[in-house]
């Protein structure tokens, strides 16, 4: 009678045994599965780029926006100002793909044509007349049609004080580079390659202006194109630097040196006067905050036993 639960108590310990040495297996295994996963789609991606393959599916709404941008820049309603000003800020915001001013042009369609409906459902019931659910809606149409443009704005201002305030540490790397014997192109592709880890937005100009350089009949207008792209101030006087060199024969590692210590001690101006600022901004919470606490400790007392002798 004893003989049948032993081996039900046999059976089930074994199993649990195999369980236990299949999980483990597993275990072990799968990081190496995981590894030649890995290995096999970045091969399958380098054989699709060198066979010119069709680049991978994009999101239905990314599709949806780049449409409805196509037929809204195809139908002529823009002007040609309007789209340079798109493009020049999306350039500065480093936004460069080729559907970029169609995904931009499609957002705002999309956003002026979306925000009223709910807007609408929203302020209805506060108000009993038309007038001011109306406004709300066009209010909402015209914050759609705004938005896109307060975020790459947003964008291309941390951007450019990104740029800005890795520029410095790139023009000292190019004065190594010019001392240690590298030619313009090959120093900034070094700079490029170097700084990315410290200022990746000033080593993804760098690297824009080296492929430029290789593909450019003219020098000058590759480097050029450095200071316009971004439309900062910098990069303009490191552009105009740049081809003063390349044209009259000037010392490389002089005007990048000079320049350098210029923009730091423009930099220090600004942060200088930001100091200075501190005081007139901190005004207003004193007298918010701190004012009232100080009156009420130094007058409380005080008022308490005027208020008990009444």
């Amino acid at each position: 009678m004893t003989g049948a639960p032993i081996t039900a108590q046999l059976a089930l310990g074994l199993a649990l045994a195999l369980l236990l040495l299949l999980l483990a297996g597993a275990a072990l295994l799968l990081p190496q599965f995981r590894r030649e996963a890995r290995v096999t789609a970045r091969l399958a991606a380098l054989r699709a780029r060198q066979e010119g393959a069709a680049a991978p599916s994009q999101p239905l709404l990314q599709r949806g926006l780049a449409w409805l941008g196509t037929l809204l820049l195809r139908s002529g309603l823009l002007p040609r100002d309007t789209l340079a000003a798109w493009k020049a800020m999306l350039v500065a915001a480093h936004f460069r793909q080729d559907r970029a001013l169609a995904l931009l042009a499609g957002a705002k369609l999309l956003l002026m044509l979306a925000l009223p409906l709910p807007v609408w459902l929203m302020v209805d019931p506060l108000f009993d007349g038309a007038e001011p659910v109306i406004f709300c809606a066009l209010a909402a149409a015209a914050l759609g049609l705004l938005l896109p443009d307060l975020l790459l704005a947003q964008r291309r201002r941390a951007r450019l004080q990104a740029v800005e305030r890795g520029l410095p540490d790139a023009l000292d790397m190019m004065v190594i580079c010019a001392e240690a014997g590298l030619g313009l192109e090959a120093g900034i592709e070094r700079v490029a390659l170097e700084i990315a880890p410290a200022h990746r937005a000033v080593a993804e100009e760098f690297a824009v202006t080296a492929q430029e350089l290789r593909i450019a009949a003219d020098r000058r207008l590759a480097l050029q194109s450095l200071g316009a792209r971004l439309q900062l101030e910098p990069l303009k006087r490191l552009a105009a630097t740049l081809v003063q060199t390349l044209q009259y024969g000037t010392p490389l590692t002089q005007a990048l040196r000079g320049l350098a210590a210029e923009l730091r001690q423009e930099q220090l101006v600004k942060f200088e006067t930001r100091a200075a600022r501190l005081p007139v901004l901190l005004t207003l919470p004193m007298v918010a905050f701190i004012l009232p606490t100080i009156f009420l400790v130094l007058a409380g007392p005080a008022v308490i036993q005027i208020m008990q002798s009444l």
